[in-house]
């Protein structure tokens, strides 16, 4: 059985997050998500709303502007293709731990 994934409206994706639409509106613009389309509504993912929530704390609490956000999540993207490029590779179980716990680590201080 396939598990159904929700989606969401902008008004709800609002209430949700606490974020005004046109802020919203303004990270789609900016290329930081591209949510669905249904005619003129845009339709938020469970993933969606995950990265915006990375974006809030970017903003709100690490006070990045959008020049810094763009930043950390394209550096949170590379820090995940290295994890799993470390999956893939055959590395000594020390090496893997320590790596991991370095991206880990990484990712927390970008509120992944």
């Amino acid at each position: 059985m396939e598990r159904e994934i929700g989606v969401y409206v902008i008004s709800v994706v609002s209430r949700l997050l606490g974020m005004h639409p046109q802020t919203l509106r303004k990270y789609e613009r900016a290329g930081f998500l591209s949510p669905a389309r249904s005619g003129a509504f845009r339709l938020y993912s469970e993933e969606d709303l995950a990265r915006l929530r990375t974006i809030k704390y970017l903003v709100d609490e690490l006070g990045l502007n959008l020049a810094g956000v763009r930043l950390a999540l394209a550096l949170r993207e590379r820090l995940l293709e290295l994890e799993r490029e470390i999956f893939l590779a055959e590395v000594d179980r020390r090496t893997e731990e320590r790596l991991r716990s370095c991206i880990a680590e990484m990712l927390r201080m970008l509120g992944s």
